[in-house]
């Protein structure tokens, strides 16, 4: 699996950590960067990471920041990302399950090494369920499909 990281200069010490921690588990790893704690824009580095993921450089993407906010949301500008911020791997999981993350957020100053690791971990195990999530993950993508599917949806859970 191929995957690509990239943070703000609040997270360059998480994503260090991470970057070697998934090259030890054999793991291919694009660092996008930043390389050192000088001020940088997160937008900038959140669309680097999302064209690697909408151009299939990547498998997986991981993002960081601060609060993984800004980050998540600048991925997300991009319709072939699908960035979500978690905190715990509960969220990681499902994430993947039901809404088929091909990205997560992480906020650097919010969750310590280990808590981004396990995050890390069951985003990239976890399988994407498929069955009715597959019509809900193409709305992402397209909303025009979510205003035709909410005029003759059922109350299908």
């Amino acid at each position: 699996m191929r995957i690509a990281i990239a943070s703000d200069h609040a997270a360059v010490g998480l994503k260090a950590a991470l970057v070697a921690w998934l090259r030890e588990q054999d793991y291919s790893v694009e660092d996008i960067g930043p390389f050192d704690t000088s001020s940088v824009d997160y937008p900038d580095y959140g669309y680097r990471l999302a064209r690697a993921i909408a151009e299939g450089r990547a498998d997986r993407g991981i993002a960081l920041c601060g609060s993984g906010i800004g980050i998540s949301i600048a991925v997300n500008r991009e319709p072939g990302a699908r960035c979500a911020l978690v905190s715990e791997p509960v969220s990681a999981g499902l994430a993947r399950q039901h809404n088929d993350a091909n990205v997560i957020a992480l906020g650097a100053r919010l969750i310590g090494e280990v808590m981004a690791k396990a995050c890390v971990r069951t985003f990239l195990v976890t399988e994407f369920e498929g069955d009715r999530h597959q019509r809900r993950v193409a709305m992402l993508a397209s909303p025009e499909l979510a205003s035709k599917a909410h005029l003759t949806s059922s109350s299908e859970a």
